[in-house]
Formats: structure tokens, C-alpha cells, sequence
């Protein structure tokens, strides 16, 4: 079995006639965490989507824990273990906080319990539970994002700028949570983010993405890091 999560081998893919990845191949290993970095428009998100399913593979080919998912629709692709935030707000503002937090969830019976659990990364939510999705403020919006994400207890989670639009104390709150859940569960990230300092204190690895191509990659950890990112985003 293989020891990486998350294997792209010579993926192609976009929007109908529009190629934004080009043959791109990479690979993020079981309880790693890896940020995707780059400017707009250079096929971050069209990545995720085509991981999920939601765009289809013009070429190459996707491994999720072993498991050949090229061809397999959205859904089958969650039962993998995959948990998705994507950039758009993906909640269902007309339900409540508890309602969104069990989607997913395999047993509502569950769901006392691993509330619990997160309770103390986002005590905002404890006496709101009864409270609409869409009545919640945007940094609001993006912590339930990600709770009803660590909700599932994935084995991988795709990120796409989980922190746009977030002030400095929510970004520190959401890092938190990331890293609480990999200490705990060894979960798998593959981050997409404009705001470098939390992809690195977050990630392990960091890859550069340009015109569907990754053109550098390196050490989050590495003194250097954020030089080398800087250069390339200014470019």
C-alpha cells in the first residue's frame, strides 16, 4: 500500500476548452500537511475541484489512500475520507449551527461527543448551536467551516484560503485547530492560501503553482521559506 495520501500523476484538466493543469503530478504523504501557494488564477482551486470530482481529469490520474479516484463522482470521493472547505461559503445559512455541524456526520448519535472535542478550539459556537448559519459573521462562517469539517474526523482535508477575509486572532484560532487535529488524529492537509505565514506555520511542505504547473517546492520550516515564496508571488 502506498505511504502517500494524496498521489496526482500527470493530471490535465479545466473548463471545457480552457486547460489550467497541465500534466501536473505531485504528492502529499499520509499525516502530512502541504500549502499550495500562488498567485490568482494560477489553478489552485481548479486543483481541489478536480481532486473532488467536480471537474472532470482530461488526462492522468488521482490516488486518495491507495484508491484510484479518477472517475468517481464527488460523493464517493467523500467516503474516501476527504473533507472539503472550498473558497465559496458552502454552508446552509437557513440551518442551524448544529444542523450543519452533523452533516456528514455517520451517526448523529456521534455527534455529542466530538462537539465536545472541539468545543474548546471554537467556544463561539457552545450556546449558539440553535443559531442560523447565515446570521454568523464571515470569520464566523469560516470556523464552521472548518468544525464541520474536523467534525467527520477525515483523513485528509482540502482547504482553499480557509482564511481570506479573516482578522489576525481568527487565523491564530484557525491554525490552532489545524495543527490540534493533526497532533491528534494525523490527519492530511492540502492547504490552498494567499496568506503565507499560516501556510507555513501550518504545513510541512510548501509548492509554488504558476500557469497549472508547480514550479518550486521546499520546507515550510526552512529560514528561507517565506523569501522564496515572496519572490515568486511578486513575480
Amino acid at each position: 500500500m502506498s505511504a502517500n495520501a494524496l498521489e496526482l500523476r500527470g493530471v490535465t484538466s479545466g473548463y471545457k476548452a480552457s486547460v489550467v493543469l497541465r500534466g501536473l503530478s505531485m504528492s502529499v504523504a499520509a499525516g502530512e500537511a502541504v500549502a499550495l501557494l500562488g498567485k490568482n488564477g494560477m489553478g489552485k482551486t481548479t486543483l481541489l475541484k478536480t481532486i473532488m470530482g467536480y471537474l472532470p481529469k482530461q488526462g492522468g490520474s488521482i490516488h486518495v489512500n491507495g484508491l484510484d479516484v479518477t472517475r468517481l463522482p464527488p460523493h464517493r470521493i467523500a467516503r474516501a475520507g476527504i473533507a472539503y472547505a472550498p473558497q465559496e461559503h458552502a454552508l446552509f445559512q437557513d440551518l442551524s449551527i448544529r444542523d450543519n455541524l452533523r452533516l456528514g456526520l455517520p451517526d448523529v448519535s456521534v455527534f455529542d461527543e466530538r462537539f465536545a472535542d472541539l468545543e474548546p478550539l471554537f467556544p463561539v459556537f457552545k450556546s449558539r448551536l440553535k443559531q442560523h448559519a447565515g446570521t454568523l459573521s464571515g470569520g464566523e462562517q469560516k470556523m464552521l467551516l472548518v468544525a464541520r469539517a474536523l467534525m467527520t474526523r477525515p483523513s485528509m482535508m482540502l482547504l482553499d484560503e480557509i482564511t481570506e477575509g479573516l482578522q489576525p486572532s481568527v487565523i491564530d484560532r484557525v491554525a490552532e485547530a489545524l495543527l490540534w487535529e493533526r497532533r491528534r488524529h494525523g490527519t492530511t492537509v492540502l492547504l490552498i492560501e494567499q496568506h503565507v505565514p499560516f501556510a507555513l506555520r501550518v504545513a510541512d511542505r510548501y509548492a509554488i503553482l504558476k500557469q497549472g504547473e508547480i514550479i518550486d517546492h521546499g520546507d515550510a520550516k526552512d529560514a528561507a521559506a517565506a523569501a522564496s515564496i515572496f519572490d515568486h508571488l511578486r513575480v
